[in-house]
């Protein structure tokens, strides 16, 4: 996969699928695989296993390897396949070797999440790990620690084919787009439909997704008026999906996984419940409300049909 197939992708719709889990807790593959082939053949640009949405660090690196191969299964060359890779840099090499001779188009490194991490050693892990792979790297910063100087060395860099943005410091996000002008670098909003038009206003391309799990007609609708520079109609579209987005950070963002996974069961797709840390399961209140949010969406697709 060349780096401008990848770089091409990364500026439409990074779909994020959530990994399901049978009644012992264990994964359900097959499951998980229909719920990747579903999002492929939607039309979204990208699919990223074992990102957050897929809950990988309550995974096992077993797990986080088989997912990447069955997504790059399912997906069957219908969408590219970003497997999310992380942890120690060594099993972060490994996992994404393993990722590239399993299909895989590209490989998302996640934040390293070390408390005594310092901001440019943080640089080096992305850039440590963009030399050592053959396939393109997606860098995810999740946290404005790291400079604009050390953000430009990883966004510059050969093989990293985007930065994914997760941070709410649009002054920062700013600043590097301007560092990085004429260059290589390639800005992508990492933190999903809700923050997709100031990112884009601000020179960022294509967005993140955990909806597209659910509803990924909206996912497409929203960037396709981005495309457009339609903000107002963005905005719309943004507005009619912020109840559920609203649910999605409840508990410090506990019950992100949780509300998606939930909507999937009331659609029909049981697809068992968040594993720990994360927020197991809704309440009954809150669960009342999500299905008024699904209930709703439903309606809409029937009148629009």
């Amino acid at each position: 996969m060349t780096n401008d197939r990848v770089r091409s992708a990364l500026r439409g719709i990074s779909g994020v699928h959530v990994t399901a889990w049978g009644s012992d807790g264990e994964a359900d593959w097959t499951v998980t695989g229909k719920i990747v082939r579903r999002i492929a053949e939607a039309g979204i640009h990208n699919i990223v296993s074992a990102g957050n949405t897929g809950e990988f660090y309550p995974m096992t690196t077993d797990e986080v390897v088989r997912s990447h191969a069955v997504a790059a299964e399912a997906a069957a060359g219908k969408a590219l396949v970003t497997a999310g890779i992380g942890r120690s840099l060594r099993e972060a090499v490994a996992t994404g070797k393993l990722a590239a001779r399993a299909g895989c188009d590209a490989v998302m490194v996640h934040h390293p999440l070390d408390p005594f991490a310092a901001p440019q050693s943080q640089a080096d892990y992305i850039i440590a790990i963009a030399e050592a792979l053959d396939v393109p790297v997606v860098a995810y910063i999740r946290s404005d620690a790291i400079g604009v100087k050390d953000l430009t060395r990883v966004a510059t860099h050969a093989n990293v084919a985007g930065v994914k943005f997760a941070s709410t410091n649009v002054m920062l996000l700013a600043e590097c787009v301007r560092a990085t002008e004429g260059t290589s670098a390639n800005w992508i909003c990492g933190l999903a439909e809700g923050w997709a038009a100031p990112f884009h206003a601000l020179g960022a391309r294509g967005f993140t997704s955990g909806l597209v799990n659910v509803a990924p007609e909206r996912s497409l609708a929203i960037w396709q008026a981005l495309e457009k520079n339609d903000y107002d109609r963005a905005r719309a579209l943004v507005s009619e999906i912020a109840g559920f987005e609203t649910m999605r950070t409840k508990y410090g963002n506990g019950a992100n996984v949780t509300v998606v996974k939930e909507a999937l069961g009331l659609l029909g797709t049981p697809v068992g419940p968040v594993r720990l840390p994360g927020l197991p399961e809704l309440n009954e209140g809150e669960r009342t409300e999500l299905r008024r949010i699904v209930a709703g969406w439903s309606a809409q697709r029937a009148a629009a049909e």
